[in-house]
């Protein structure tokens, strides 16, 4: 079956995530399968490299495509924008083997939350404002703090549910641009909300709440603090999906 490598971009406000979900059709792959099936035919699917939740955005999601129906990757571009709202864009399409999937043979991830230092009156739905003084230099110290193997359960949503907590982080760190802050973090997975909540606790350091010996503390000891400072999806982008320096399973057959 043909299959091709989808790279999206989107404004998740207005989505209940990226996964498809019974209970409704607003969400990312639900508005994408029903393009591609009025595109390709209704043997079409889809799967994402990254569940993004409720209003949190992609500069970079990356989609797996397979379809009976053979078309050129222009032509399912195009077709596929014709058909998707003003706020989920297909950047480009290349063809995959027809073993490839998104999520699987995906290495890494990165995402981006921005920080605002002011209101702004174009971005608000893609920034957290914070009206305190933010101090980015003891931010970015904290930042390092989640590099390497750690037990994120402190920052996880269902702790109790996961296989394990243990995620190695291969980089964090902060970017100070004046009005607004960048905090950017990779790692090969993450648990639910923990990029929320990492960017809460970031939030917590800036504003002088917390120091580099509570951040410390927090990834040694299980403890509930940073659900109370989970930062709004608003500022929230899955900016970057890495795959293999010889993908195999993104050649054709």
């Amino acid at each position: 079956m043909p299959t091709w490598k989808l790279t999206l971009e989107y404004d998740g406000t207005r989505y209940h995530g990226w996964q498809s979900q019974k209970n409704t059709d607003r969400t990312v792959q639900g508005v994408l399968i029903r393009a591609a099936r009025e595109l390709l035919g209704e043997d079409a699917s889809t799967g994402g490299a990254g569940r993004t939740d409720a209003g949190v955005h992609a500069i970079a999601q990356v989609a797996h495509l397979k379809a009976r129906k053979k078309m050129p990757e222009i032509e399912i571009a195009r077709g596929l924008n014709d058909r998707l709202p003003f706020d989920v864009n297909v950047l480009g399409v290349e063809p995959a083997a027809p073993t490839f999937h998104a999520r699987h043979d995906a290495v890494s991830r990165t995402y981006l939350y921005r920080f605002s230092r002011r209101r702004t009156a174009f971005d608000k739905r893609l920034v957290w404002w914070i009206r305190d003084p933010l101090d980015a230099a003891a931010m970015r110290r904290a930042a390092k703090l989640f590099e390497g193997r750690h037990d994120f359960a402190s920052f996880c949503e269902n702790a109790e549910g996961q296989a394990s907590t243990a995620v190695v982080v291969e980089k964090s760190d902060i970017a100070d641009l004046g009005h607004e802050i960048h905090f950017r973090i990779q790692a090969s997975h993450f648990l639910w909300k923990m990029v929320r909540r990492l960017a809460g606790t970031l939030a917590e350091v800036g504003r002088g709440n917390l120091d580099e010996a509570g951040v410390v503390r927090l990834l040694e000891t299980k403890s509930s603090e940073p659900a109370k400072w989970t930062a709004p999806p608003s500022g929230l982008f899955l900016e970057r999906v890495t795959y293999p320096a010889t993908p195999a399973a993104l050649r054709r057959p």
